[in-house]
C-alpha cells in the first residue's frame, strides 16, 4: 500500500489538545449511555444521561483527602499519558507509540494503587497486582495488532491504515477478532473487570480505586473515559478507507461493538485472573500469529 507520513510534532500537539477537549465529553456521554442501558437490562430506570458529569464535578469540589502525597501525582501522569496516546492516534501518527502510551498510563495506575499506606493498603496492592496481570493479558494482542497493521501498510501510522483503497479489515480480520477479545479487558467490563469496575457491581472494595477520592478519583474516571474513546476508535479504524461512506460504516460497527460489550458486562460474572490471562494469550497468539503468517 501507499506509504503515509505521520503528522509530525505539531500535528501530534494539535491532536492531543483536540483529544483532551473532546474525549472526556464523548466518554462521559458513553458512560451515561452505559449506565442507562445497563439499568434497562436489569429492569431499572437508571440515572440521568448526564449523571457521570455531575459525579465528576462533585469529586472535583471535594477537599483533598489523599492517603499519601504520591497517588494523585501518579494518577495525573496516567491521565496525561492516556491523553497523549489519544492525540498520537487521532493525529494519524504511530499506533505502536500510542499503544505504549496506554500501557505506560496503566503502569502509573498500578503505582498509584500500590503507593497507598492506609489500613486498606493490601487491598490496593491486590488491585495493583490484578492491573499488572491485565496488562500482561491484553498487551500481546495490542502489539500484534500494531505489527500486523505495519505489515499490511508498510507504516505504523494510523493515517496509513485509514487511507487505503479498501478497509484494513480485509487483510487483518484475525487481528481484529483478537482486539475484540481483549477489548472487554481494556474497557474494564465483566467477566474481566479484575482490578477496577466503574459500575462497582463486582465487589464492595473497588480494586485500584479503593483509596482514591476527590480529585484523584476524578482523574481516574476521566482517564477511563478517554481510554474508552480511544479503544473504540481502534475498532473503527479497521473499517475506514479513503471514502466518506466508510465513516458511517465505522460508526455503526463501533456502536454495535459497544452494545455487545455492555451486554457481556451485564450477563457474565467475573472470572479468575488465571482464566483472563490464559484466554487472552491464547486468542492473541492464535489469531495474531495466524494473521501475521
Amino acid at each position: 500500500g501507499k506509504y503515509f507520513e505521520g503528522s509530525g510534532v505539531l500535528g501530534i500537539f494539535i491532536g492531543t489538545v483536540a483529544f483532551a477537549l473532546l474525549a472526556p465529553l464523548v466518554g462521559g456521554l458513553i458512560d451515561g449511555l452505559d449506565r442507562k442501558l445497563s439499568a434497562r437490562m436489569q429492569g431499572r430506570v437508571g440515572p440521568r444521561l448526564l449523571q457521570p458529569f455531575y459525579d465528576v464535578a462533585k469529586l472535583l469540589r471535594k477537599a483533598p483527602a489523599s492517603v499519601n502525597t504520591m497517588d494523585d501525582t501518579y494518577m495525573a501522569c496516567a491521565l496525561i499519558f492516556t491523553v497523549v496516546g489519544g492525540g498520537i492516534f487521532v493525529s494519524g501518527s504511530n499506533t505502536l507509540l500510542c499503544a505504549f502510551m496506554v500501557t505506560l498510563a496503566a503502569i502509573f495506575v498500578v503505582l498509584a494503587s500500590a503507593s497507598t499506606q492506609s489500613p486498606f493498603a493490601q487491598v490496593g496492592a491486590v488491585g495493583a497486582d490484578r492491573e499488572l496481570l491485565q496488562v500482561m493479558s491484553y498487551e500481546p494482542a495490542v502489539l500484534l495488532m500494531s505489527v500486523g497493521l505495519y505489515l499490511a501498510t508498510d507504516s505504523f501510522d494510523s493515517i496509513a491504515v485509514t487511507g487505503q483503497s479498501a478497509p484494513i479489515i480485509v487483510y487483518s480480520a484475525p487481528i481484529f477478532l483478537a482486539l475484540l477479545a481483549v477489548l472487554t479487558i481494556k474497557l474494564r467490563k465483566s467477566p474481566f473487570d479484575l482490578s477496577y469496575s466503574h459500575h462497582a457491581h463486582q465487589e464492595i472494595v473497588q480494586g485500584v480505586a479503593t483509596e482514591m477520592s476527590g480529585g484523584t478519583l476524578a482523574k481516574m474516571t476521566l482517564m477511563h473515559w478517554c481510554e474508552t474513546v480511544l479503544f473504540l476508535m481502534w475498532v473503527g479504524m479497521f473499517f475506514i478507507w479513503n471514502s466518506p461512506v466508510s465513516i458511517a460504516l465505522a460508526v455503526a460497527v463501533v456502536a454495535l461493538t459497544w452494545f455487545f460489550e455492555v451486554w457481556i458486562d451485564n450477563n457474565f460474572a467475573r472470572v479468575k485472573w488465571q482464566a483472563c490471562l490464559k484466554s487472552a494469550w491464547l486468542v492473541a497468539l492464535v489469531m495474531g500469529v495466524v494473521n501475521l503468517f
